[in-house]
């Protein structure tokens, strides 16, 4: 089983775990509403870029897939059904890049469910989120999760790159249907569509980490004005 691989199932483990946790607290609505309003500030704070058509996808896909209300729960039972075949038809910078993906959207997952207990029964808005945020205290894990951006980033515009992806994706449709496993399979189209024609993904992935580290600065300095958007 290669590191990739060993890497989904632990994270698949860890969102599942916390999942659980959350439905036995109560919290999954609360959850689901800090998502909400996250998928809006996103979209308000990286407006320039999302009205880029060459930007627009890659946008979507990291608030839609990631980081939105979305139920993921059939894509991961995708995910985990196969796991210990997935060597044999994706390759293994697909891998790594999901891999990514999971670790990004467990460790987005924790920190709505910090957001969530601080924000239990308060209208969300830029000020109540802002306070919660400070409250939270798990300023190394928003730097994981920033760094995370860049690296999924990064993995995916490897996996476009790659000779004969674009008809790998297309030829393995329907066997995915068949299996059972479309869920996963197009959470990859959707992935690889997203970074198909963005270029240099450097132009995608510098500016919105700056800018979701400039927020994060802000945030945590008690002397700077709220620097989030009123959505």
């Amino acid at each position: 089983m290669s590191d990739s691989t060993k890497q989904i199932i632990h994270h698949l483990h860890g969102i599942r775990t916390m999942q659980e946790i959350a439905d036995k607290a109560g919290l999954k609505p609360a959850i689901r509403a800090v998502q909400v309003w996250q998928c809006k500030r996103l979209l308000a704070s990286h407006q320039q870029m999302y009205q880029q058509k060459r930007f627009k996808p890659a946008v979507e896909f990291f608030i839609n897939e990631l980081y939105g209300p979305n139920d993921f729960s059939q894509r991961d039972q995708d995910i985990a059904r196969i796991v210990p075949k997935m060597s044999k038809f994706l390759p293994e910078k697909a891998l790594h890049s999901l891999a990514s993906a999971l670790h990004l959207n467990t460790l987005s997952f924790e920190l709505d469910f910090s957001l969530a207990k601080q924000l239990v029964g308060t209208e969300i808005n830029r000020d109540s989120y802002a306070k919660a945020y400070v409250g939270c205290d798990n300023l190394a894990n928003r730097r994981q999760q920033i760094d995370y951006i860049s690296t999924l980033g990064n993995d995916l515009a490897e996996v476009v790159k790659m000779k004969g992806i674009s008809s790998l994706l297309f030829i393995s449709r329907k066997p995915a249907k068949i299996a059972g496993v479309l869920a996963l399979h197009e959470f990859l189209e959707k992935g690889f569509k997203a970074f198909k024609n963005l270029g240099k993904v450097e132009d995608f992935i510098i500016p919105v980490v700056n800018k979701e580290l400039q927020i994060m600065q802000q945030l945590i300095n008690p002397n700077s004005p709220n620097p989030l958007p009123d959505v």
